[in-house]
């Protein structure tokens, strides 16, 4: 099967990692020793069920939350804390301030950071939210925009401060099946163009294969980490294919511990389904 268990990368320092990271809330255990490489360009997947942690990984990596044990490093420097170097798009619509319009929107954290002129924010503003699709919506407020507009704008945000990494916590769940499938879209193209480097939380196994070229795979509460995987070979275009539903299979059976026979036998179904008439 082509979906391939990860060889360690020889030579190349990772640009984020995390070694043996255990993260407590209250007193419970939300992971277990996890540890992960994140290399620059990656498109680096956090996969597992509801409750394994896995938003609690990224929001550790953002700085936001400190492991109980274990530590997560940028650039072999030890993450202390939030900064401009690591910016997070949340799965919430109201994560913009409704008083902004889009373009100020956009420009606000760069005029916070104190890191260009307003003259250079605003011209960065404009580049990013023409790239992500939203030319002539500059002056329009939060409320006034789609779903899917208002992560276009949360993403633009997160490129102007060029982050070494963007994080992105399940940013399309709350999204409609269509728009959730443009927006994986889009931010393909994106990476294409760009090479930024991701690391995206999903609990969904088909988004996790679409946007990622390595998956992490968390077991359920608490999470520890089943299995490191290859997926660079998927995109949207592969995700009907007898390989895709094969590898969907395959890291289903991982995450939830099935057998190797049950595991063969979900391959074998999907096969049988897509060679039907």
């Amino acid at each position: 099967m082509s979906l391939q268990i990860v060889s360690p990368t020889g030579g190349i320092q990772p640009l984020l990692r995390a070694d043996g990271v255990s993260l407590e809330y209250g007193g419970t255990r939300a992971t277990h020793d996890v540890s992960f490489d994140v290399y620059r360009g990656d498109r680096f997947v956090l996969l597992g069920p509801s409750g394994c942690g896995k938003s609690s990984l990224l929001k550790a990596a953002a700085g936001f939350v400190k492991p109980a044990a274990g530590s997560i490093s940028l650039n072999g420097a030890p993450v202390r804390g939030p900064g401009p170097d690591r910016i997070v798009v949340f799965q919430e619509f109201d994560q913009l301030p409704p008083w902004k319009t889009v373009k100020e929107n956009v420009m606000f954290p760069l005029l916070m950071a104190k890191r260009v002129s307003r003259h250079e924010a605003s011209g960065r503003a404009m580049h990013w939210i023409a790239k992500v699709g939203l030319a002539g919506f500059e002056d329009a407020h939060p409320h006034t925009l789609s779903g899917g507009m208002k992560q276009r704008v949360a993403i633009a945000r997160a490129l102007a401060m060029q982050p070494e990494v963007l994080l992105m916590d399940e940013p399309f769940a709350a999204l409609d099946a269509l728009t959730r499938r443009k927006m994986q879209e889009e931010l393909g193209r994106l990476w294409e163009e760009l090479r930024f480097t991701l690391l995206f939380v999903t609990h969904s196994i088909e988004e996790a294969l679409v946007v990622g070229n390595r998956i992490l795979l968390l077991s359920p509460h608490p999470g520890q980490v089943r299995a490191e995987l290859n997926s660079h070979q998927f995109d949207l275009a592969s995700a009907g294919s007898t390989e895709f539903q094969a590898a969907t299979q395959r890291i289903h059976s991982l995450l939830f511990g099935e057998s190797v026979d049950q595991d063969a036998a979900r391959v074998a179904e999907a096969r049988d389904r897509s060679a039907a008439p």
